[in-house]
């Protein structure tokens, strides 16, 4: 067997850290690399017409084996909702049972062509989905309801159809590598690089300076440090984490620059057992499209649906009850102008609960629907679009409930996920703190 020198793709998207209502750590992260297999040849017992025949029949050709590893999360705050689930989740199941992710551009809007199959190629995947509760403490939480939040997400996870037998399950701080790496990341950032964060001024503006805490200031290196523990080399982010993806490229050029060139860093990593070259990859920018459905606000279609709302009835929860998700569509603002239509900047309420029936409907196309509802009156349509969510909800609720009313099994999920990504993660924090200098146990 002959292993090729690694390469790493990652796919990491982290929303749940920012003012994006879908709060969605997406990061999606994928690490790859090829192993060449070849076919062995035969002991040779004894000498017969038959095996002559089998020695002159053609080699088998060799085959590739191409790991990808994928890691994303959502933040444990409030009750997940359809924007979190149709942004995310559900994204992450169809990465899990499909291979494939949503639609991704680089910087410059060219489409990253990650998903072309060659025969000689077996591709092979590794999905982690954590619940980020480290990023959630950025701002004060109930720390009775924290625990039961947390459990509740990862429950939601398996009953939106993550598979533990396919995809590892954990909790951010189960893995203390994420915790230890933000320190030294921490340590290595500039304070004005922080200072530039657009996301850290509009929400200190709106709270006050002097009631934000500390974390909320440095919770982009944290970000940084979840995608740099599981290298890859490509980040498929939201544009509003742009910024931060730039800023962890930023913290990867100087903690590399500072820390791992020369005779002496190979000297402490020749001591430690570890390869020579850079702790950290580069990530890129992976500008991912949401899946055809940006979920926005029932009482607002130019704001996105948002845990934060104080008002309840500006979003539809996964675990609403039917009457509730009836009620809140219902209630929900739209205009006074006739029929139902896309994409008109003057009607986003009607742009926005088209785009959540017919996420609702994966097996529709635009056409099929707005030829079914272009002339309807909201009096007719919303009872449909009611309809079609308690339909699609229903199923994932039904599986909540069994899931989490066995917290052993959770649990067990839980620990099992938490031990395979520390293996990984563990290798990265070790890397680092060898290049900075630290004594680390053999």
């Amino acid at each position: 067997m002959k292993v090729a020198l690694p390469k790493y793709m990652m796919i990491l998207a982290i929303a749940g850290l920012s003012s994006r209502s879908c709060r969605a750590f997406a990061p999606t992260l994928t690490r790859s690399y090829t192993t060449t297999i070849g076919a062995t040849s035969s002991s040779r017992l004894f000498s017969t017409a038959a095996e002559v025949d089998e020695q002159a029949a053609p080699a088998a050709p060799k085959k590739k084996v191409r790991t990808r590893r994928i890691l994303s999360g959502v933040q444990p705050t409030g009750s997940l909702h359809l924007g979190n689930y149709l942004g995310a989740i559900k994204q992450w199941v169809e990465f899990q049972n499909t291979g494939k992710f949503a639609d991704a551009e680089d910087l410059d809007g060219k489409s990253f062509d990650d998903e072309k199959k060659d025969e000689n190629v077996e591709y092979v995947n590794e999905n982690f989905f954590c619940v980020v509760d480290l990023h959630a403490i950025t701002v004060p939480q109930d720390p009775s309801e924290l625990e039961e939040s947390t459990l509740a997400s990862a429950a939601l996870y398996i009953a939106a159809g993550i598979d533990p037998e396919k995809s590892k399950i954990f909790v951010q701080s189960h893995v203390p590598a994420h915790a230890e790496l933000a320190w030294l990341l921490n340590c290595a950032t500039p304070m004005n690089w922080l200072e530039r964060m657009i996301q850290f001024k509009d929400k200190a503006k709106k709270a006050g300076t002097e009631s934000v805490g500390v974390g909320l200031f440095t919770y982009p290196v944290l970000m940084a440090a979840d995608i740099l523990l599981y290298q890859a080399d490509r980040v498929p982010v939201g544009e509003d984490q742009r910024q931060h993806l730039e800023l962890a490229r930023d913290i990867v050029r100087r903690f590399n620059g500072e820390y791992c060139k020369g005779n002496p860093y190979k000297k402490r990593c020749k001591k430690a057992g570890l390869p020579t070259y850079p702790v950290f990859t580069e990530p890129e920018a992976m500008i991912v499209k949401a899946g055809g459905a940006r979920v926005m606000s029932l009482t607002d279609g130019t704001n996105k649906m948002s845990k934060s709302d104080p008002a309840d009835g500006s979003r539809i929860n996964v675990l609403d009850p039917p009457e509730v998700i009836r009620d809140k569509i219902k209630r929900c603002k739209t205009d006074a102008l006739p029929g139902v239509e896309w994409d008109n900047p003057e009607r986003p309420e009607s742009t926005n609960l088209l785009n959540i029936y017919a996420a609702v409907q994966p097996g529709r196309t635009r056409e099929d629907i707005l030829e079914e509802v272009k002339d309807m009156k909201w009096g007719e349509f919303k009872p449909l679009l009611a309809d079609a969510v308690v339909a699609h909800l229903e199923p994932i609720q039904k599986r909540y409930a069994e899931v989490r009313a066995d917290e052993e099994y959770l649990r067990r999920v839980l620990k099992e996920g938490a031990d395979a990504a520390d293996e990984i993660a563990s290798r990265t924090l070790k890397g680092a703190k060898v290049a900075m200098g630290f004594s680390v146990p053999n």
